[in-house]
């Protein structure tokens, strides 16, 4: 699925098919209303949410990767919790190397069990269960921030300031889960990856802190010059396609997918042939990456994204409180 244009913050709510979506909008906010009524479980162990308000990426696996591997260098037995968005199984089961494929579990959680033990599973309590009884004693979920199966410690709302809030209207007449108002009465702290384009600071309360980081393509053994043609499958493929020309690559061709995409045979055939019409290597994302078959993958350079936050004290500082509001 791709968002559709009146969803765009530059319609303002105001496009003509986001108003005739409000009844939809206002049932779709009150079940979600009603569903954090529900009294959640409160783990033994610290638990942490990276989530956002949108539909769509914004970088919140991205963070959670970076905070799980700074617990890792703490010596935290830290283990991530993600439902498996794009996976096939149901019930909730740890992420096995060797195993598990992204068609099973997802691509998210395929790049968070390379880090630290990753349990999939849409019921949160359950695989929080089973983390702990694995010996996890603190946790990260990846999303869940409308989940309200578990009760979290700390909330972090990451949001995107190319798209910020949208139209500002929630499903389906704009990309918001939830009211932005009631969706951040819920965080300990917002973080803004990249430049503020829609405001998004001015719908901050005073008293909730907003950090700031930017998101930055690693080097890749490709020399510079090299020609590429570059695939995505991402919330906002664009970004990555940025990432590429500011790394010095030539990038001859980009071809952009819905995010998740499930790369069919015709699909990848067709992007081999670009590739060889043009004498360029193909390029795509880590989650891109796990989604390829295994023979396909040997014809394709990963290139990942790192967070780097604009005051590199500010994530251990947010550890620091997180483990301290929780008690450790």
């Amino acid at each position: 699925m791709r968002a559709p244009r009146f969803w765009d913050w530059r319609a303002g709510g105001h496009d003509f098919p986001a108003g005739l979506l409000s009844p939809a909008s206002w049932l779709y906010a009150a079940i979600g209303t009603l569903r954090q009524r529900r009294r959640p479980w409160c783990a033994p162990v610290p638990v942490l949410c990276c989530g956002n308000l949108t539909v769509g990426g914004t970088g919140k696996t991205t963070v959670a990767l970076d905070l799980g591997r700074r617990l890792v260098t703490r010596h935290r037995r830290v283990a991530f919790l993600t439902r498996g968005y794009g996976g096939d199984i149901r019930h909730s089961v740890r992420v096995q190397a060797g195993m598990h494929t992204a068609r099973d579990v997802g691509d998210e959680a395929m790049l968070l069990a390379q880090v630290a033990p990753c349990y999939v599973g849409a019921d949160r309590t359950q695989t929080a269960r089973l983390a702990i009884a694995d010996g996890a004693d603190c946790l990260i979920m990846d999303d869940g921030l409308q989940n309200p199966g578990l009760r979290r410690d700390f909330s972090i709302v990451v949001v995107d300031g190319h798209q910020g809030f949208g139209n500002g209207r929630v499903l389906p007449a704009g990309p918001l889960r939830e009211p932005v108002s009631s969706g951040l009465s819920r965080a300990q702290a917002v973080l803004l990856i990249g430049e503020d384009r829609t405001g998004v600071l001015g719908n901050l309360a005073p008293h909730l802190p907003c950090h700031h980081a930017t998101l930055q393509q690693e080097r890749s053994n490709l020399p510079a010059g090299c020609h590429v043609v570059a695939f995505a499958g991402i919330g906002r493929p664009s970004k990555f396609f940025d990432g590429i020309r500011r790394l010095g690559l030539d990038m001859r061709q980009s071809v952009a997918f819905a995010d998740h995409h499930p790369y069919h045979p015709a699909e990848l055939a067709q992007l081999l042939k670009t590739a060889h019409a043009m004498n360029a290597r193909l390029v795509t994302t880590p989650k891109d990456f796990v989604r390829l078959p295994p023979d396909f993958q040997a014809k394709v350079t990963a290139i990942g994204v790192s967070l780097c936050w604009t005051d590199p004290q500010v994530p251990e500082r947010l550890l620091d409180t997180w483990l301290r509001k929780a008690g450790q």
